[in-house]
C-alpha cells in the first residue's frame, strides 16, 4: 500500500491511542511487522509552546519507521506551524485528528467538532498541506449522524485538498467506543474517493481484519485496542493475508512480551516513571489466564525493573508448575 510517496510493507496500521502508543509500545508492535505506527494524539498548541512532555511525544528512532504523528487543533495557522515541526522531528506522515470525541477536545472546536464545520476543516487541511512535504492523512469518524454523510463530505474535501489517505472509524462522535462500528460506512467512503482508505473499528481478532478487507474493500486496516493485549495481531493478520495460519499468542509468548515491554519502557522513560506506567499495563497480557488477578496485584506496587521481572518470573513459574504452558 502507498500513502503518497511512502510505501508500507504491509497494509496494517497501529491506531493512535492516547496514553498508550508512545515509542516503547510502537517499537513492540513494529517487531511484529506492523506496516505503520502512529503516535498518540498531540496538541498543536502544545507543540508550538514546546512543552517538555509534548517534545518527548515526538521522539522517534529508525527501528519504528515509518511513523505517523497525529495532531489536533482548530486553528489553521497553528496546525500548519505544528505540522511543520512534526515533519522536522522526523515523522514520515502527518495525520490530522477529526475523530476525537472527548469533551475537552470537542469544546475547543477540534477533533470530531470539525466534522460539523466543513469550511474550517477545509482551511485546516489546506494550511497543513501547504506547510509540509511528507504525506498527509486524516482520521475521521462517521460524524454526528450514523448515516456517515458528514464523513463523506470531509473525505471528499480531503481528497480535493491533497490528502494522501484517510482512516475512518465508523462510529458517531456520540458513541465513543460504545455500540458497534458500522463497516458499511467504510465501504461507502471507499467507493466515493480515489485515495487510499484505512478501515478502523471493532477489529478484535486477526480474522476480523480479513473480514473488514473483504466486506469494505479498504486498502489497509488500522488496529487499536486489540493490540494492547496482543501486539502479535499484526503478524497474525499478515499470515492470514498470505494464506497461512494465524498462530495463536501462547502463554510463553505473553511472558516474553511482558519482559520486552518492561525493558522498552525503562529504556525510554527511566525506571521510576516506567514502573508507574507498567503497574497497569502488564495486566494486558494475562487477561483470561488463571490467577491473573493475583499477578495484577503483584505488579501494582512495582518500583524497580528487577521487581517487575521477578513478578513476571513468579507468575510464569506458577503457570509452568500447573502445566499451563501446554
Amino acid at each position: 500500500m502507498n500513502i503518497g510517496a511512502l510505501t508500507l510493507n504491509y497494509p496494517t496500521v497501529l491506531a493512535p491511542l492516547a496514553g498508550y502508543t508512545h515509542l516503547p509500545f510502537r517499537l513492540l508492535v513494529k517487531e511484529f511487522g506492523c506496516g505503520m505506527v502512529c503516535s498518540e494524539m498531540i496538541s498543536a498548541r502544545g507543540l508550538i509552546h514546546a512543552s517538555a512532555r509534548t517534545e518527548q511525544m515526538l521522539v522517534t528512532c529508525k527501528d519504528e519507521k515509518p511513523l505517523s504523528v497525529q495532531i489536533f487543533g482548530s486553528e489553521p495557522s497553528v496546525m500548519a506551524e505544528a505540522s511543520s515541526r512534526v515533519e522536522a522531528s522526523g515523522a514520515d506522515v502527518v495525520d490530522i485528528n477529526f475523530g476525537c470525541w472527548v469533551r475537552k477536545v470537542i469544546k475547543t472546536g477540534a477533533g470530531s467538532a470539525l466534522m460539523k464545520s466543513p469550511g474550517l476543516a477545509q482551511a485546516i487541511i489546506k494550511a497543513v498541506r501547504q506547510a509540509i512535504t511528507v504525506p498527509l492523512t486524516i482520521k475521521i469518524r462517521s460524524g454526528w449522524e450514523p448515516d456517515g454523510a458528514q464523513a463523506l463530505t470531509i473525505a471528499q474535501i480531503a481528497s480535493d485538498c491533497g490528502v494522501d489517505a484517510i482512516a475512518i472509524h465508523p462510529r458517531t462522535a456520540q458513541q465513543g467506543f460504545k455500540g458497534v462500528a458500522d463497516w458499511s460506512v467504510i465501504k461507502k467512503i471507499k467507493e466515493a474517493i480515489a485515495i487510499p482508505l484505512i478501515g478502523n473499528g471493532d477489529i478484535l481478532t486477526p480474522e476480523d481484519a480479513i473480514r473488514m478487507f473483504d466486506l469494505t474493500g479498504c486498502d489497509a486496516v488500522m488496529i487499536g485496542r486489540a493490540t494492547l493485549a496482543n501486539p502479535l495481531i499484526f503478524a497474525q493478520v499478515h499470515n492470514l493475508l498470505q494464506g497461512k495460519a494465524a498462530e495463536p499468542t501462547d502463554i510463553l509468548m505473553r511472558i516474553t512480551l511482558m519482559k520486552r515491554l518492561v525493558n522498552l519502557h525503562v529504556d525510554h522513560f527511566g525506571e521510576k516513571r516506567a514502573c508507574r506506567m507498567l503497574r497497569g499495563r502488564l495486566g494486558w497480557f494475562v487477561k483470561g489466564l488463571p490467577h491473573s488477578g493475583k499477578f495484577r496485584e503483584s505488579v501494582s506496587q512495582i518500583t524497580t525493573q528487577p521487581q517487575a521481572m521477578t513478578c513476571i518470573d513468579v507468575y510464569a513459574a506458577f503457570l509452568e508448575e500447573h502445566a499451563l504452558f501446554l
